[in-house]
């Protein structure tokens, strides 16, 4: 099977927290970061992270390490392409209501996207589940 098949079955079935920081992730895929900016964005979220108390506490999207990292990494044509993963999302999960329903809703709302996948990012780089 599929591994984003199988990500967005689990998903439908409940099975993972945070499923719109997944969704977001699963559709950054469409973004293709150039590895060394994404480790200098990460590196810099990381130490604000750090300043800000914890660096192991748990992130938010709201949060200024992932808001400074989505800065970071933000253009208009890299926005449109996490628009363009979650219509891909969109039409793969058809036939799975919930994942469906919170695709559109991250569709709709570009900006809360895009946190979501700096969010996500910065969980992966502190080796967090997302």
């Amino acid at each position: 099977m599929d591994p984003v098949e199988d990500l967005l079955e689990r998903l439908e079935r409940g099975e993972l927290e945070n499923s719109d920081t997944v969704l977001a992730y699963l559709a950054g895929d469409e973004v293709g970061l150039p590895d060394a900016e994404l480790n200098e964005g990460r590196r810099r979220a990381l130490l604000l992270l750090a300043a800000g108390g914890d660096p192991h506490r748990e992130l938010g999207v709201d949060d200024r390490a992932v808001k400074a990292l989505a800065s970071d990494l933000w253009s208009e044509e890299r926005r449109s392409r996490l628009g363009a993963g979650l219509d891909g999302l969109a039409l793969r999960s058809r036939d799975l209501p919930q994942v469906r329903s919170a695709v559109i809703v991250l569709a709709g709302d570009l900006d809360l996207a895009w946190r979501l996948y700096a969010l996500s990012l910065l969980a992966e780089e502190l080796g967090e589940e997302i």
